[in-house]
């Protein structure tokens, strides 16, 4: 490893080269966040600000770092998931002079040292996926939320469900945006991007046909609802299972079958998991399964599927490709598990695309950037997990749209008043 005390650590620098180039090809796909970089460039409203990241290191985030350091700020990183980082990307970054600490394949302990290596500039405002870095501040630094921490923003499903949590037990310390919950985010990057992405993994690990194979996707919230279109449009059988009666309804109007964990595991001959929730499949399930059955995660954590029972059961595992584990059975069956049971979508593969990236990101440039405006008028958000305004959702959508080459109407001002004349009958 390289590393300058309290300036980065990566796998590799000489990597960089690599790097560049994927970034340079992410900006390329991402011009919603480059208009933006281009129109806070020379005013500069992060200057004076410190911002500490806890996310994915990919093309499309480093898209994101490099531009919060065009408009003033200093940024101090840390990947969010021990099997995420590009090694590329993470020696690029630490050679443009990007405080970093990342690599691809850590383990949990490197994993919170990354973490309170970038707290040690003592940041003003947090980014998150997953909220690890929140928690870290909340439980090992809480002098830093009253000292230095004016806001911070969380990008995924997990995260936020976790910081609501805390928020409602009174427990959290400095008002968080949940960017995850715009629409320009989890209608596109957790739909589309998760949905692409995943059985991108799952094809890079398996190099299977999806066409006619029984796939059951565990959750139908945004994230299994792209995955399972996506899997449908490559021919799949696609079989739901879920928790929610509402969710499980739309699946079956779409046209997927619902039925319980226990009743899909016979049947089932690729899983993939995306609930956020702990021990979606166990050990009862791996008994049921078929020989040959792949499992895998889209979900934040790796606890969905449950390796250690799994361990229990087999009698030998061996990597018989990259991210691809045989577990053979003490009854003779051999089951394969992706990416360690981690996100099989940045595990596996490149994750989302830096097309719907663009949005995410620009989502959270702009909620980082109303958090410092906000502190400069001195005003403070309370300590609770916010929304973004909806005006910034339609700004962003409406960019996105303009770099398509697409129009829309816009209403009249008659159809403005029709709309709020409550009078207004048949």
């Amino acid at each position: 490893m390289n590393h300058t005390p309290g300036k980065y650590k990566v796998a590799n620098l000489k990597l960089a080269a690599d790097g560049d180039r994927l970034i340079e090809w992410a900006e390329s796909r991402m011009p919603v966040l480059m208009a933006l970089r281009a129109r806070y460039a020379k005013s500069k409203p992060f200057k004076g600000y410190r911002i500490a990241g806890c996310l994915h290191v990919t093309k499309e985030t480093a898209v994101l770092i490099r531009t919060f350091v065009e408009t003033g700020a200093e940024v101090s990183w840390s990947g969010c998931n021990p099997l995420s980082t590009n090694d590329a990307v993470a020696a690029s970054l630490a050679k443009q002079g990007t405080s970093i600490f990342a690599w691809h394949g850590m383990n949990v302990k490197e994993f919170y040292w990354c973490i309170e290596e970038t707290l040690k500039f003592h940041p003003n405002l947090t980014l998150d996926d997953g909220a690890d870095l929140i928690f870290t501040i909340h439980n090992k630094h809480p002098e830093f939320a009253e000292k230095y921490v004016i806001g911070g923003t969380e990008e995924t499903t997990t995260g936020v469900h976790r910081l609501r949590a805390m928020a409602a037990d009174s427990a959290l310390r400095y008002p968080v945006i949940a960017v995850n919950d715009a629409e320009t985010k989890w209608d596109f990057d957790n739909v589309y991007g998760t949905g692409q992405s995943t059985l991108d993994g799952v094809l890079r690990a398996t190099s299977v046909l999806l066409a006619g194979k029984n796939i059951v996707v565990a959750g139908f919230g945004h994230c299994g609802r792209g995955v399972a279109l996506r899997a449908k449009g490559l021919g799949a059988n696609v079989i739901v299972t879920e928790v929610k009666a509402t969710a499980a309804l739309k699946a079956t109007l779409e046209g997927y079958r619902v039925m319980t964990m226990d009743e899909a595991a016979s049947v089932g001959d690729l899983f993939i998991t995306a609930t956020g929730v702990k021990d979606v499949i166990i050990d009862r399930h791996f008994k049921s399964m078929k020989d040959g059955a792949i499992v895998c995660n889209t979900g934040h954590y790796d606890c969905e599927i449950n390796l250690v029972q799994l361990a229990k059961l087999t009698k030998r595992k061996r990597e018989i490709r990259m991210n691809n584990e045989e577990y053979t059975l003490k009854n003779g069956r051999r089951l394969y598990v992706l990416a360690q049971g981690r996100l099989v979508n940045l595990a596996a593969a490149e994750g989302h695309p830096s097309e719907v990236m663009d949005m995410s990101f620009a989502n959270q440039f702009m909620s980082q950037l109303r958090l410092v405006e906000l502190h400069r008028k001195g005003v403070r958000l309370e300590d609770a997990v916010h929304d973004i305004p909806p005006e910034q959702d339609q700004e962003i959508a409406g960019v996105k749209l303009s770099t398509q080459g697409i129009k829309i109407d816009t209403l009249t001002a008659e159809q403005i008043k029709y709309m709020d004349d409550y009078s207004s009958g048949t």
